[in-house]
Parts: C-alpha cells; sequence; structure tokens
C-alpha cells in the first residue's frame, strides 16, 4: 500500500520525467541524513585488476615490495582499462586469484596494511587543469584510474572521446540515486560540493560541451537547493529536480527527462550530443587530477534491515564486505548481502568479496521466510504489468515466453532482447513472480558465448 500511495502521489507535481518505470518503497530515510565519515582500515586491502569495463590492469609490483597510500600498483593494458593505486601504506603480500560478485574468481594484488603509518597519501603534485588542454585532462583522467561510480564502472576518459563526427553539447550529471537504500550519492553532493563542481568544469574542458545540467531527484530537494545556491551565476551549470522513479538514473532515461531526447536504440548518448556522469565520479575527478592523484576510495552506503548503525562510509578500494559488516554490525541473522542497490545489484556469495570502484552501496538482508524463499512461479497471465512498467517500452511478457522456449536467438533478432539493460522492473511488478530479469541475462550470456563460438570457428 505505502508504493502504491507514493506512485499515486508521485503523479501530481511537475518534475520532469520518462514514460512507464516504478516506484519501489525507497528507504533512504535510515541513511539520507547520515555524514559521511571514515571507518579504520582492514588488516589486509583485495585489490581486483580487473573493476571496470574493458581490459584489466596489468601489475607493476613484486610481492614483498613497500608502497606507499596512493602510488601506482598496476598499469592500464588498453585504451578501454584503467590503472590501479595502493589504497594503504603497506606491503604486497601476493599476487594471485580472489572472489568477485559475480562468481568465477580474477587476478588481484594483495595488500598488508602497514597500520603504524600515517596513511597520508604521498603520491602526486599539484597542477592547475584550467591550464591542461583537453587532450592532457583526459589523458590524467585515465592515469587517475576513474570509472563511473555510479555503478557501471566504464573508463571515465573513454567517455570524452565520443565517436567520429559525434559533438557533445551537453553534460548531463547524474544525482539521481534511484535505488533504494542508497544515499552516498546525496551526500556527496551536500559534503564534497567544492570539489563535484570543480569535477563538472574539467569536464566540461575535456569534453568540450557548453553547458551541464545536474538532475537530482525530487526525494532530495535539499541537495536541489544546496547545489542552486553553491553553483557561481558566471558557471554553465544548472541543477534541476526529476521526478522520483526508478529507473530514472539510468542514462537513456535521465536525458529523456531533463532534455526531451531519446537515444536511438543500440546507439550511444553522444548521438545525442550528450554525455553523462555520476556525481561521485565527478566529485573524484575534482578532487583527484589538481593533485595527480588516483582513485583509492569511495564513498558507500551500508544499510539494510540487517545492519545495526547503518551509515555512508568513505572506504578504500579492497576492503573486505566482512570487515565493513563487522564495523557497522549485524543486527541478528544474516541473509543475503547485496552490493549496490537491491533493483540492480547483485548478492555475493562470499563476504570476502572487496569493496572495487563500482560497490556505491552494500544492503545487508535478514533472512527470507521459508515460504518466501520457495515462492511460486506461476505461468505468465498475460496482464501487461511488464509492458507498463518496462522504461524501454520492450515486450518482456513475450521475451519471457521466448525464454522458457530456449528460443534465445529470437529474443535478440525480433523482440531487442540487446536494449534490455536488465533494471528489473518487469520482475518487480509482475504477479506471477515470474523472474524475467534472471531469465534475460542468462538469454544474453547465452547469445554472447554463440557469437564467439561463432566467430572463433570462422577464424
Amino acid at each position: 500500500m505505502k508504493r502504491l500511495n507514493t506512485g499515486f502521489l508521485r503523479l501530481f507535481h511537475g518534475h520532469k520525467t520518462f514514460d512507464h518505470g516504478i516506484y519501489p518503497v525507497e528507504h533512504k530515510e535510515w541513511t539520507a541524513d547520515k555524514p559521511i565519515r571514515r571507518l579504520p582500515f582492514a588488516d589486509e586491502l583485495v585489490i581486483p585488476l580487473l573493476q571496470h569495463k574493458g581490459r584489466a590492469a596489468v601489475p607493476i609490483v613484486k610481492v614483498g615490495q613497500e608502497v606507499v597510500r596512493g602510488e601506482p600498483i598496476a598499469h592500464a593494458d588498453h585504451f578501454v582499462s584503467v590503472p590501479m593505486h595502493a589504497p594503504a601504506t603497506g606491503v604486497i603480500r601476493a599476487i594471485g586469484l580472489a572472489p568477485t560478485a559475480a562468481g568465477p574468481k580474477t587476478q588481484a594484488i594483495y595488500l598488508k596494511v602497514y597500520h603504524a603509518a600515517s596513511q597520508e597519501v604521498l603520491y602526486g603534485e599539484h597542477r592547475e587543469p584550467e591550464r591542461m588542454s583537453a587532450k592532457d585532462i583526459i589523458q590524467s583522467i585515465q592515469d587517475a584510474g576513474l570509472v563511473g561510480l555510479g555503478g557501471g564502472a566504464f573508463p571515465s576518459h573513454v567517455k570524452m572521446h565520443p565517436p567520429a563526427g559525434r559533438v557533445i553539447h551537453t553534460l548531463v550529471v547524474n544525482g539521481c540515486e534511484c535505488e533504494p537504500y542508497l544515499t552516498c550519492d546525496h551526500r556527496i553532493m551536500l559534503e564534497q560540493t567544492d570539489a563535484l563542481l570543480r569535477g563538472i568544469m574539467i569536464a566540461l574542458k575535456a569534453t568540450r560541451a557548453e553547458r551541464a545540467i545536474i538532475g537530482v531527484e525530487d526525494n532530495k530537494l535539499d541537495a536541489v537547493a544546496h547545489l542552486r545556491a553553491r553553483i557561481p551565476k558566471d558557471l554553465p551549470i544548472t541543477a534541476e529536480a526529476v521526478q522520483t522513479k526508478y529507473p530514472q538514473g539510468a542514462e537513456k532515461m535521465l536525458i529523456k527527462a531533463l532534455l526531451d531526447l531519446e537515444v536511438p536504440a543500440g546507439g550511444l548518448t553522444a548521438d545525442v550530443g550528450v554525455a553523462v556522469f555520476n556525481v561521485g565520479t565527478l566529485a573524484q575527478m575534482g578532487e583527484l587530477l589538481p593533485n595527480s592523484q588516483g582513485l583509492i576510495e569511495r564513498v558507500v552506503t551500508v544499510s539494510g534491515p540487517a545492519v545495526k548503525r547503518p551509515g555512508n562510509f568513505m572506504v578504500p578500494i579492497g576492503t573486505p564486505i566482512r570487515f565493513l559488516l563487522d564495523q557497522v554490525g549485524v543486527d541478528g541473522e544474516l541473509g543475503q548481502v547485496i552490493l549496490g542497490g537491491p533493483m540492480m545489484g547483485m548478492a555475493v556469495a562470499s563476504l570476502d568479496v572487496p569493496v572495487t570502484k563500482s560497490v556505491s552501496g552494500v544492503v545487508a538482508l535478514r533472512p527470507e521466510p521459508e515460504d518466501a524463499v520457495r515462492r511460486q512461479v506461476y505461468p505468465c497471465i498475460k496482464c501487461g504489468e511488464c509492458l507498463s512498467a518496462c522504461p524501454i517500452s520492450l515486450n518482456p511478457s513475450m521475451l519471457g515466453e521466448l525464454a522458457a522456449a530456449r528460443e534465445y536467438a529470437t529474443m535478440e533478432e525480433s523482440f531487442q532482447l540487446d536494449q534490455c539493460f536488465e533494471c528489473g522492473c518487469c520482475a518487480y511488478v509482475c504477479p506471477s513472480n515470474i523472474p524475467l530479469t534472471q531469465y534475460f541475462r542468462i538469454a544474453k550470456s547465452i547469445n554472447r558465448d554463440a557469437k564467439k563460438h561463432h566467430e572463433q570457428k570462422q577464424h
């Protein structure tokens, strides 16, 4: 009932939005007023070499080598790759496989922390981005290891290289944070405003865009008011409220809401002259580039029914989830632990998984009742709820039936499966409890494997 009432009320205000979508219960009140604070360092940090889209970084350190906080420990191996930096002063204990949220283990650097060290960032030198060329700024962004901190983890410098013939005219700054529980972006806008504005100006220069619009959902109107008060009148930056609706923070949805532009199916945001960056990414850009430093920590919301002391924390990259939960306390028995938000986040099989650059939240749930775990899946009743919810107007019902029939190629060829960004709206509203999003993930994975196999046979 609370969800229905919230959705009903949202229909009657004038803030911009997109068609369709859903109104999940937000649970943001648990941490929205909790300032960002630091926790102690874990005894050991685990830094995966692949924390981003693209190619993994390559280690430049050896086992037994001492490193200082901020020192490069792995270099980018490709244009679509970023380096890694030491999140703490310590010694390299090992380079080997580490668990990941996705399941398969990946290569990582194990760093034993020196707790007696001051943990000052001793690497870097001062420079003035406003005097740098766009090319040098973009290279510096890659050198800093910056990726999308909203969860996508796409290397930020690549976004600043639009395809030939595309011109970026508008920078969209994503402060929506539409996932339930998460409030780290909200706190960044309130507490790291100067760094955010510096980062926006750096990104404007790098992309040669004419203006920037910060889009913030209207459940954070204090952030909108704060930003408007702090933005100098001579800067080409505005802050606008958009309707609180999931998935308002998805790139295509936010561009539609703010600019009334539609990114073509299969296209890029650059096709409509727009580049989109998360507020956390730009705040780190504004903090790191003037000091030639690398990304070694990020703000993480730790929340959920199983958390005793929920809050927003500045967490070193590589901190094990187990250590993080020990610091905030677990209230009762622990159920699922989700990295990110509950809609698009991923449940972890091991608490030894580390915080990576893409982890915006850790949501700890209590165990579900047995009847909920064994929730029955019923046949599709053709109610159309999933069609009304899908933000990109696909036909999830038909896609689900094709998935059940293992017609994976037809899903892609005739029903645009590749356009689905797995937001989870369809599964959320389905009265038959059909796990549509999981079906689509499996179908896309099978199609990818089939394409790879076909390409290998041709070679």
